[in-house]
Parts: structure tokens; C-alpha cells; sequence
């Protein structure tokens, strides 16, 4: 099963990508809640580059990896990869001054799809927090 998770943001398409693909700025904003954060972020952006980001838990009880390969990178409009034997896609639209962020991915069997609907969702939504702040300054 897939899941999908959308968002809106108003912000230059290369400015998205930008807050989107580099670590500086995934540190910012890649956590589903204030008790999360992303301690460390890389990314080697181009086919069979890989990416990786360490979540952890603010008080320090629990941290993972999430890490995968890019498939297929078409700067400014797509990102797929693969993720511990999932697949995931990133579409980028711009429709005149807003730029729509489709995220498509493998379910994980053993979690509930809603548990991990809201949390992408979560992300996503600190995603455009942060490009909207990073437009704005």
C-alpha cells in the first residue's frame, strides 16, 4: 500500500529545493514534533547517491537512521528513491507563486498507515514552516 502526504508552500521552486535537498536546512525542519529533532543530515544528490538523516528523541531516550538511495533526481521537479526495501517519490509543482510538494511512499507493514500518515504529514507541514521563514528573512 502507498501512502500519499501533500503541502503547499509560497516560495520559489528553487528555494524549496533547496531547503528540501541540503542538510543545513533538513536540520531545521525534518522532525514530526517539537520533541524530535534531526541531529545529522547528508546527502549526496544524484543517482545512486544516498541520503541520511539521524532522529532523535530530544531527551535522548530513543534515535534511528532514516536512509536510503536516490533512483531518480530531476532537479527542480522529482526526487524517488529507495529506503530499507521501500519506495518513495517527492514531486515538486510550481502553479505560479506556490509550489505543491507531493510525497508518495511504501507503507511500512507492521506500523498503522495512519500513525504514519500523520507523521510524514507532520514533517511535511515543518517543511513549509520552514521554507515560508527562510522566504520571508
Amino acid at each position: 500500500m502507498q501512502i500519499t502526504v501533500e503541502a503547499e508552500v509560497a516560495a520559489p521552486i528553487d528555494l524549496v529545493w533547496v531547503c528540501w535537498t541540503t542538510p543545513e536546512h533538513i536540520l531545521q525542519w525534518n522532525a514530526a514534533s517539537d520533541d524530535w529533532h534531526t541531529t545529522e543530515a547528508q546527502v549526496d544528490l544524484r543517482v545512486g547517491g544516498t541520503f541520511r538523516s539521524r532522529m532523535e528523541a530530544k531527551d535522548g531516550s530513543m534515535g534511528f537512521d532514516f536512509e536510503g538511495t536516490y533512483t531518480t533526481v530531476r532537479p527542480l521537479t522529482l526526487l524517488e528513491a529507495s529506503f530499507g526495501g521501500r519506495q518513495l517519490s517527492v514531486a515538486f509543482e510550481q502553479d505560479g507563486d506556490v509550489v505543491r510538494i507531493r510525497e508518495t511512499f511504501d507503507a511500512e507493514p507492521s506500523q498503522p498507515i495512519d500513525m504514519q500518515r500523520d507523521g510524514w504529514q507532520a514533517i511535511l507541514d515543518n517543511f513549509v514552516r520552514h521554507v515560508a521563514q527562510v522566504a520571508a528573512a
